[in-house]
């Protein structure tokens, strides 16, 4: 049975017909999936999804794309959430360099005050980095992050600022570019990493995994992840299934 850790269900590619994909999830095996929201909109999607669905989890946080538009309000709002029985982790929450909305000193200012806001409801963070690895790993260091631990979400970087991911508490989760023929850093993360610190997730609707890739990315295809990283790791399909899916119940705190 296969966790996808990090779904956009709540997204506007699966308004028409979200009811096929989580059918289409749950026949490929997959027994539960996190849905992230990441503003106003689809935070409140996600958990009425989690609401509706017992295999369905949220996690609730603000995007650093659009760190620039969160505002004290929004940030009390999320504390309210974490109280929610389903919302399991504050996230994606970090820094992107890449898209240039939000200025980098407003990204850390909202990231330090989600992370200093996880330590105070004890839910784990789930971290969305893009070109800004160094940055992140010494927020989470003066933060002290590992105290809440949490999730480097589609992990890109190499395999040693993984393993410092590991001593600050966060597990590594794996997704599409994975099963990229020419994606040698996530399959050098694989094959490195133990099976007790993997995560695998789909990030749907983006980084659809071969041979899907280019086309909308869902909940079922995180089958496809699993099946590299047994590929990889040498071991059964079975194996990378149990042990992520205990790896998320453990961190998520799920029974």
């Amino acid at each position: 049975m296969f966790f996808d850790t990090h779904a956009h269900l709540n997204a506007e590619q699966f308004n028409e017909d979200y009811l096929e994909v989580i059918n289409r999830a749950l026949e490929t095996g997959v027994s539960n999936i996190v849905v992230v929201g990441f503003d106003r909109p689809t935070i409140t999607r996600a958990i009425e999804l989690a609401e509706n669905y017992e295999f369905i989890y949220a996690a609730v946080g603000w995007h650093p794309v659009d760190a620039v538009d969160m505002t004290d309000a929004d940030l009390e709002w999320l504390k309210e959430l974490s109280a929610h029985p389903k919302v399991v982790a504050l996230g994606e929450m970090g820094l992107d360099y890449y898209w240039d909305k939000s200025p980098k000193e407003i990204q850390k200012e909202v990231f330090r005050k989600q992370i200093k806001l996880a330590k105070q409801v004890k839910l784990p963070i789930i971290i969305h980095n893009r070109e800004a690895t160094a940055d992140i790993v010494e927020i989470l260091k003066e933060e002290g992050a590992a105290e809440v631990g949490g999730i480097m979400h589609c992990y890109s970087g190499s395999v040693e600022i993984a393993q410092e991911c590991l001593e600050m508490n966060f597990y590594i989760s794996l997704g599409g570019p994975v099963t990229f023929k020419n994606a040698k850093k996530p399959k050098e993360v694989a094959t490195e990493i133990p099976l007790d610190r993997l995560l695998i997730e789909t990030d749907c609707p983006y980084l659809t995994p071969h041979p899907f890739r280019g086309k909308r990315n869902e909940p079922a295809y995180v089958k496809l992840v699993a099946e590299q990283i047994a590929e990889l790791k040498g071991v059964s399909v079975e194996e990378v299934a149990e042990a992520t899916q205990q790896n998320a119940k453990r961190l998520f705190g799920i029974k």
